[in-house]
């Protein structure tokens, strides 16, 4: 599968860049015992520290809703995926367990602060693009709602969108059936490349850890 980052995105946002990863053979199912404890510790342990601070003073928190800003989407109406599950902790409202999928997606999003997204690579058509949304681009979200994406940075196949950093679609959304499937890191652009390939294979390693299969990795940016 090929991936592309647009022009226009390395125009708005120099030094943008994504980790991608690819998994074959994997099984999702219910989160083991050792990644349900992580994250409710975790979840905890920020609770904590948001006591003493704001979620937007978070360096990455922070990054993402400027870079938001940079792609014309506002980010006090349009938050990022991080920064949502950011503020649904600081009121206790704590993630719970989904599926291993999900539930890995979400600890190393709480942990680096960036939005993840993981899809069922076998939903897609085509080759994929990461571009700035048209304005009439669409598409009904795991939030439950049809989601305009204008101004946000989508990922797109030949049918169209199915991700972003705000919220991803149904249709390439990760089940128990998945086997074969594709995850989108958006790395911060402050960040080294040392630090982006150190996270990006951090993320594959603990994935096939907890599912099974083979993975491969890349950065793909400007």
């Amino acid at each position: 599968m090929e991936i592309k980052v647009s022009s226009t995105i390395c125009d708005l946002i120099p030094g943008f860049s994504v980790g991608v990863i690819e998994y074959k053979d994997i099984q999702v199912g219910d989160s083991p015992q050792m990644l349900k404890g992580r994250l409710q510790l975790f979840q905890e342990s920020i609770y904590f520290d948001l006591l003493e601070k704001n979620v937007t003073d978070l360096d990455g928190i922070k990054e993402w809703r400027s870079i938001f800003k940079n792609t014309g989407k506002d980010p006090n109406r349009y938050r990022h995926s991080a920064e949502a599950l950011y503020r649904r902790i600081a009121r206790q409202n704590y993630l719970q367990p989904v599926h291993s999928a999900i539930d890995l997606n979400n600890f190393f999003s709480l942990e680096y602060q960036v939005p993840i997204g993981v899809y069922d690579s076998d939903k897609f058509s085509g080759n994929v693009q990461i571009r700035i949304g048209a304005e009439t681009e669409e598409y009904a979200g795991l939030n439950g709602r049809i989601n305009n994406v204008s101004n946000l940075i989508v990922s797109t196949d030949d049918q169209g969108p199915f991700g972003s950093p705000f919220v991803d679609s149904e249709r390439t959304a990760v089940t128990l059936e998945t086997t074969n499937a594709l995850q989108i890191v958006y790395l911060r652009p402050s960040v080294s490349q040392e630090s982006k390939e150190k996270m990006t294979e951090s993320l594959m390693n603990m994935f096939i850890q907890i599912h099974g299969g083979s993975g491969t990795y890349k950065i793909v940016g400007c």
